[in-house]
């Protein structure tokens, strides 16, 4: 008897919906309209590539070493591939043999951020300020002469458009 009373009350304790809850993902919700680029899924689907859909707004990952951007070595601006935002210089990008474009630092003002729980750990995430179009994360394993910090991009997520043009 005393068990099944225990796992009632433990069934009924977990099943709770606080306000807090509500509230939390009411702000999940109005975050996710407050950007300054908003479009219908289905214009996103219409615009986009269907890697790109699932990268920029599904936050899909794109197989490692899959991306034309991983080797680039030309001059120039990494923009978001969602809305042409500049995310990422040149300058900045290093190899750092993970399969995805990284770079130590990002557009100051371009480049938002967020905690993702998706493997079970907390990860710094990040998205595109202006569309909200997920890019990637960002890891303290970059290159310790610089900031230190990694930012594992999807190159599907970016376009690239050279110095000079």
């Amino acid at each position: 008897m005393g068990k099944r009373l225990l796992l009632i009350v433990l069934v009924v304790l977990s099943g709770c919906k606080g306000h807090t809850q509500e509230k939390e993902n009411k702000k999940k919700t109005e975050k996710e309209t407050t950007f300054k680029v908003n479009k219908t899924d289905a214009e996103w689907r219409a615009e986009l590539t269907d890697m790109e859909y699932q990268v920029l707004r599904k936050a899909a990952t794109e197989r490692a070493f899959s991306s034309d951007l991983l080797d680039n070595k030309q001059k120039g601006t990494y923009v978001c591939a969602g809305c042409g935002t500049p995310l990422f210089k040149s300058e900045h990008k290093f190899d750092s043999g993970t399969g995805w474009p990284s770079f130590d630092r990002e557009i100051k003002g371009n480049v938002a951020y967020d905690v993702d729980y998706k493997i079970g750990v907390a990860r710094s995430e990040e998205h595109c300020a202006v569309c909200g179009g997920h890019l990637g994360h960002v890891f303290d394993d970059g290159p310790r002469n610089t900031t230190g910090k990694r930012h594992c991009i999807n190159g599907a997520a970016l376009d690239f458009i050279p110095y000079g043009n």
